[in-house]
């Protein structure tokens, strides 16, 4: 269930590789889309989605650096 990267392996799980959390909100609105086929109709849930986005934008600083950064320093240190 993991990636492999030489001997290194990388659970997607454990760093949030399964993470939706605007998944509600995204459903409800391609829901309405597609019972409406019009923009118009779906405003409320497509202001919704959109805040949401923009919550999860301003909160996705990974104090950690992201993990192509880790594995490239481990690899330097490999070498």
């Amino acid at each position: 269930m993991g990636h492999k990267m030489g001997s290194l392996k990388i659970n997607p799980k454990k760093f949030g590789g399964f993470s939706k959390p605007c998944m509600k909100e995204m459903v409800t609105f391609l829901n309405c889309l597609a019972i409406n086929h019009t923009d118009e109709k779906c405003a409320r849930h497509k202001d919704l989605l959109t805040t949401c986005m923009s919550a999860q934008d301003t909160n996705s600083k990974n104090s950690w650096g992201s993990m192509n950064y880790h594995l490239q320093r481990l690899n330097r240190g490999k070498k």
